[in-house]
């Protein structure tokens, strides 16, 4: 079967649109409000960051940024935000601005190798530790496991080190409760899969659920393997296949992106939503509504990958709604409203 060509339209833009806009109204018509922030706590959390490490199993030090609401708004959500390959938090700032603008919790880690997080093993006098990381170097990147406890695992990773400080913070009343969602660009969306698989595989003991934690997964310009490390070990785990809900994100000319989507669609024949047409063709052919799917596709008509898709501000303000800055708060809304 011919792969079908990406023909973002205006269309596309007010599809999004109203996948926001509808499934709110709808909700609030079905359902009881979920607690959103209000223009006064949006503008009084705005300008606020704070900074924070901490420390992997093998002693990497994670340099880390933590984007609050205020203190009298409960988030829609926490989301770790993942930059790409050569990235850095500096990098996704545009993005994770604007969910923490539309009431989201946001920590953005360097990864190791990158930005402030450099690691001893390499020189540290290269600019770019990034271009000297090796497999082993990403795959510990989203490594979660060792015991059977997981708050006294002897593997944790970057990104589990930056969930342990969620959850310790989250105790202390520092950090408000609310659902968990990775998102990931480039390279850091397949770390974020791998980390979601590996959140879900760990057992529930005496005291109940240790995992499962993670309520949505967003994967900015995935891509199958970059340097060695791949994608489809993290898609053959059920949970990603099958149980979290994802959207992917793609650039107008993103063959990866949407192999990635088509691939894990095929798992959910009932529950995907795709923003593509078909050839010739104007009908919608998903199974599922935007507001019901568990996989979503989202198409967006500038050709940029990684962290520049993820940074993407359209010029335009019928073309905004299609910006990353829109589309993934309005999933983490309509995610966290039906409960996962």
């Amino acid at each position: 079967m011919p792969r079908r060509p990406l023909r973002p339209e205006p269309l596309h833009a007010a599809l999004i649109a109203g996948l926001v806009h509808a499934t709110l109204c709808q909700s609030q018509i079905t359902a009881a409000p979920a607690p959103t922030a209000s223009p006064p706590a949006k503008a009084a959390a705005k300008d606020t960051c704070e900074a924070f490490d901490v420390e992997a199993s093998d002693g990497t030090s994670i340099a880390s940024w933590y984007y609050p609401v205020a203190d009298d708004t409960t988030p829609l959500g926490i989301v770790i935000l993942l930059h790409d390959l050569g990235g850095s938090h500096k990098t996704v700032e545009p993005l994770a601005r604007s969910l923490q603008a539309a009431g989201c919790v946001v920590v953005a880690p360097d990864l190791r190798g990158h930005g402030e997080s450099k690691l001893t093993s390499l020189p540290s006098s290269h600019d770019d530790q990034s271009k000297l990381l090796k497999k082993g170097d990403f795959e510990m990147m989203a490594a979660s496991g060792g015991g059977r406890v997981r708050d006294q695992s002897g593997i944790r990773g970057d990104v589990e080190s930056v969930r342990n400080w969620i959850v310790g913070e989250t105790a202390k009343g520092r950090v408000p409760k609310a659902p968990l969602f990775v998102v990931g660009s480039g390279i850091g969306a397949t770390v974020a899969a791998h980390w979601a698989a590996a959140d879900a595989a760990w057992p529930d003991n005496a005291s109940g659920p240790q995992g499962r934690e993670v309520a949505g997964l967003v994967l900015i310009s995935p891509t199958f393997a970059t340097k060695g490390f791949g994608l489809n070990p993290a898609l053959a785990s059920d949970a990603i296949r099958r149980t979290i809900p994802v959207l992917v994100i793609a650039g107008s000319d993103d063959r990866d992106a949407t192999r990635v989507f088509d691939q894990m669609k095929r798992l959910r024949p009932k529950e995907w939503y795709d923003t593509r047409r078909p050839v010739g063709g104007e009908k919608d052919s998903s199974p599922a509504k935007a507001s019901e799917a568990s996989l979503m596709l989202f198409v967006h008509p500038a050709d940029r990958s990684g962290d520049a898709l993820a940074a993407t501000r359209s010029a335009d303000r019928n073309g905004r709604t299609a910006d990353p800055a829109a589309v993934v708060p309005g999933f983490i809304n309509v995610v966290a409203r039906r409960g996962g």
